[in-house]
């Protein structure tokens, strides 16, 4: 997902130029630091204490240089208005947070009027038209079954929570002034991969990460990848 990032970033803004991003629901911080590592000012905006807490614990190791282009604010996505004036951002992240907000869209036109006009929202969503692919790659035929019929799931963390249809936030996103420019998908072939295994060396990990970002951009591989990620761009 990073290549996709960094592909739409260089097709929109003059190379060199430092970027004002909002991570939303930043997790540990891995998006915020590789961006700001890449010379970009990068606020993060997260709810829970203990990711916010391993955040600031993994930029404390970073250079000054780099701890001084980050901001890192507990809140919650629902609350950008609160902390921020609208288009105070080039790019706006919200990556593995739809899914465990019960009606998006309020949360999706507050990210939006966070953009200044011909800024980037990128969005990681899981994929409800896919739910099914991981029980049954998996053999786990009742949820498989079940899961054709559902736009909620079982995450990694044995919480229920909900995924989103192309069709859907494509709409929502033109809606709010920031139309769907480009999509992918992401973890095509690599969904059922626990979290828990070790890497593959480096030639075999260059070979996943190159048949997933083929897969990613190509059809008929990325409608059926475990999540989406769709890129849209305030007019």
């Amino acid at each position: 997902m990073a290549r996709q990032l960094d592909e739409q970033i260089a097709a929109r803004f003059p190379v060199g130029q430092r970027l004002r991003v909002l991570d939303v629901g930043m997790g540990q911080g891995t998006q915020a630091l590789r961006l700001a590592r890449a010379g970009h000012t990068v606020t993060g905006l997260e709810s829970d204490a203990e990711m916010l807490r391993v955040a600031r614990e993994a930029l404390g190791g970073e250079p000054a240089g780099i701890r001084e282009r980050v901001r890192l604010i507990e809140g919650n996505g629902l609350e950008t208005g609160v902390h921020f004036l609208p288009g105070s951002f080039d790019v706006v992240l919200c990556h593995g947070v739809l899914m465990y907000v019960r009606d998006p869209d309020a949360m999706l036109a507050g990210l939006a009027r966070m953009l200044a006009p011909g800024g980037l929202l990128s969005l990681l969503v899981r994929n409800a038209d896919a739910l099914a692919m991981r029980p049954g790659t998996a053999g786990e035929w009742s949820a498989a079954l079940a899961a054709f019929d559902t736009d909620t799931y079982t995450d990694r963390l044995g919480l229920t929570v909900r995924a989103d249809r192309l069709d859907a936030l494509t709409s929502t996103l033109a809606g709010i002034a920031a139309p769907l420019h480009a999509w992918y998908g992401v973890r095509v072939f690599t969904d059922n991969v626990s979290n828990d295994v070790e890497l593959p060396a480096a030639a075999e990990l260059e070979q996943v990460l190159a048949a997933e970002d083929r897969a990613g951009r190509t059809d008929p591989y990325r409608r059926v990848a475990a999540l989406l990620h769709l890129c849209g761009v305030r007019g």
